[in-house]
């Protein structure tokens, strides 16, 4: 453990100009809001003391090379408080005024909730309160983890959060502190906005718990300060530098609206009213007068703090033009990890080669998603697999056989186990990929997707190419019992399929394979995909592999026809999944009748339908009858089949026994297949 101080602060600014410098930020703030009629001034003005000497004195980047890997990150958690790190970016040089006056209009570069844009310094801002500083737990992760394969001399950088009180209270921020503790992470230091005020009421009354006791209790290092002390915050963050192998929480108390003024010039602070809500009017008026700005041009950086930026930019440049010497002499000392480091931060698809892997038949397809993650363990140093307590299950345990596990004082393991934290381990791994450099994925049963589809859809939105694995993909779970069965899942889930993300690429990538081979192409394509999540689907039970000769290419677009390609059949038969290969034994029965069927795999209807309309219509013509089986929704399936195709599905929901038994109870044999088709075909 390296327990030498950060690259550090020379400059220490006079606190009357720092003093300055935040009321400049709370009048930009309060300029934005009251110009784009939306937004919340409250925290901002009251937190701007703390980022203003964070991003002054503190902050470690590259003027000149915003994506420098070894850059400190900053991490915002409220995403409403955007208009303050807008503010003192403009400081910085990053955004102009006019960027600031488009504050939430459409197509401006300063959205209400920035999510990520590293060229012009978001690291991230989250949406939903609690994701932001989980990022930054994931990022710390993944700092510790590159220092372990990289070295020190490259990865000694701090990340930094930024967390408030709505944060603190979310659910998932108890899984972002255990872990941080769990695993000492000592580069991590996290500012707590403590306010006492929330959007509706004060927080007194939703809370009266000890949060200085609960971060102890982690293993945190705590330390409260008056958030909005210069000397307070500066002292703070200063011994917050050194790593001493647990991560820091800084309680500043801090008072929301911090200079606002109501109409009749009274103070307008620690008032729920300013949280999320213009001042308006005359208090608009007397608390950009009480800022010391002019009501004529609100949207100004006073000279003398732009002096402060100005100075800190051409201090960096002389201190990261040390550390860029000391990587340059790393680099030629490590050429080999010098090469790695330079693949892992280009954000490209990694080189694979899947040549040595041979799939068993007729085997379960997480077992087969399970041999690809082993290979992947071998093939793929900046990896890293987590799961939530079930890697034995979800067989992600197959990528720790190859690996080993991550943990405190030890970070060059490549797995991590999570615990029973669906939601907190989703952003840890959205975290680590936008530290950059570490490719993650993680598993769990698919009925607990739902507890990760607030992660999902971020994911989706920041196009962070996250490898979500879900296994137990449907009723066939069996004994586990009805609150293990998933039902509605992959409807869900496949409504995001269907959305593009703002670049107009697919906002999740959806795969459900049908066979052990199926599985290998979807990883495949799961790791050449660095634009979006890819998740793929994957059965407890065993399943009857494709037939011999089937050209499994044909998955890379999504869906495409496994038997009967010849031009004439009376129906096709569709579906994804186990359900492939039950409508193939129902179509031997089909056949003995006289029926000539097609049968088409669609393991990503989403992707089948970013394919031109002539394969569309090749494999799936618009005049065919069709027939689909699903194990979730039929709606999964009634866009494939059309208006006068019928699909067999589920209704419900709830029933618990042995998977076979299920299958013949609810009609998911090659029998019915059979019944069902013949009815649909003759009326």
């Amino acid at each position: 453990m390296h327990k030498t101080k950060h690259s550090l602060v020379k400059m220490k600014n006079d606190n009357r100009l720092m003093n300055l410098a935040a009321d400049n930020i709370r009048l930009l703030t309060v300029a934005m809001v009251e110009k784009a009629k939306s937004g919340h001034p409250g925290g901002a003005m009251g937190g701007a003391d703390f980022i203003n000497v964070l991003f002054s004195e503190f902050l470690v980047y590259d003027p000149d090379r915003p994506t420098w890997e070894g850059r400190d990150r900053f991490y915002l958690d409220p995403g409403h408080m955007s208009p303050m790190l807008y503010s003192v970016l403009a400081m910085q040089g990053k955004y102009s005024i006019d960027d600031l006056k488009a504050f939430r209009q459409w197509g401006s570069p300063t959205p209400g909730h920035p999510e990520l844009n590293v060229e012009r310094g978001i690291e991230n801002t989250s949406g939903p309160l609690g994701q932001g500083h989980t990022y930054a737990v994931g990022a710390a992760m993944a700092e510790k983890m590159l220092e372990a394969r990289l070295g020190h001399e490259v990865m000694q950088h701090k990340i930094y959060a930024y967390i408030s009180d709505g944060g603190i209270q979310e659910e998932i921020s108890q899984g972002a502190g255990r872990m941080a503790g769990l695993f000492g992470l000592g580069n991590l230091i996290m500012f707590y906005d403590s306010n006492d005020i929330q959007l509706s009421t004060e927080c007194a009354e939703v809370s009266a718990e000890d949060t200085a006791m609960k971060y102890r209790a982690w293993d945190w290092n705590v330390l409260t300060i008056n958030g909005n002390d210069v000397d307070e915050i500066r002292q703070a963050l200063s011994q917050a530098q050194n790593d001493n192998g647990r991560p820091w929480l800084i309680i500043g108390k801090t008072t929301m609206g911090k200079g606002a003024l109501r109409a009749d010039g009274s103070s307008y602070e620690r008032c729920t009213a300013t949280h999320g809500a213009p001042l308006g009017g005359d208090a608009y008026v007397n608390t950009v007068k009480n800022l010391g700005g002019s009501l004529e041009n609100p949207f100004i950086i006073f000279p003398d703090v732009q002096d402060i930026y100005n100075k800190r930019n051409q201090e960096l440049r002389t201190i990261v033009a040390k550390r860029h010497s000391q990587e340059q002499e790393w680099a030629e000392a490590n050429p080999e990890k010098a090469e790695n480091m330079s693949i892992w931060f280009s954000g490209k698809a990694p080189q694979i080669d899947w040549s040595g892997l041979v799939q068993k038949r007729d085997v379960p397809t997480r077992a087969a998603s399970s041999a690809c993650l082993s290979l992947l363990a071998e093939q793929v140093g900046n990896m890293m697999c987590s799961s939530a307590d079930l890697a034995n299950s979800d067989k992600t345990d197959g990528f720790l056989k190859k690996s080993s596990s991550f943990k405190r004082g030890d970070f060059s393991g490549g797995f991590l186990h999570a615990g029973v934290s669906e939601l907190t381990m989703a952003c840890v791994c959205i975290g680590m990929y936008l530290h950059g450099g570490v490719i993650p994925s993680c598993g769990t049963f698919f009925v607990f997707s739902d507890y990760m589809k607030p992660a999902i859809r971020m994911a989706a939105l920041m196009e962070v190419p996250i490898k979500f694995i879900f296994s137990h993909d449907a009723f066939r779970v069996g004994e586990d019992g009805p609150t293990h069965e998933p039902v509605e899942q992959e409807a869900q889930i496949r409504l995001m399929e269907k959305l593009q993300n703002h670049s107009g690429r697919d906002s999740v990538r959806v795969f459900r394979p049908a066979d052990a081979d199926e599985t290998t192409v979807c990883w495949q394509m799961a790791m050449e995909n660095m634009d979006t999540p890819t998740t793929i689907i994957c059965s407890r039970q065993n399943v009857k592999s494709l037939p011999e000769g089937n050209n499994y290419e044909g998955v890379r677009r999504g869906a495409y026809i496994v038997e009967g390609s010849d031009e004439t059949f009376d129906v096709i038969l569709l579906a994804s999944g186990s359900e492939v290969s039950t409508l193939i034994a129902g179509a031997e029965l089909l056949r003995k009748s006289g029926i000539k069927v097609r049968i088409v795999s669609v393991p990503s209807e989403g992707l089948f339908r970013r394919q031109s309309k002539e394969y569309q219509e090749k494999v799936l013509p618009e005049a065919a009858k069709k027939f689909s089986l699903t194990a979730g929704l039929p709606f999964a399936m009634e866009s494939l089949v059309g208006l006068k195709g019928k699909v067999w599905g589920m209704t419900g929901f709830g029933y618990s026994a042995p998977f076979s038994v299920l299958d013949e109870k609810l009609g998911f044999t090659a029998e019915n297949v059979y019944e069902q088709v013949m009815k649909y075909i003759n009326q």
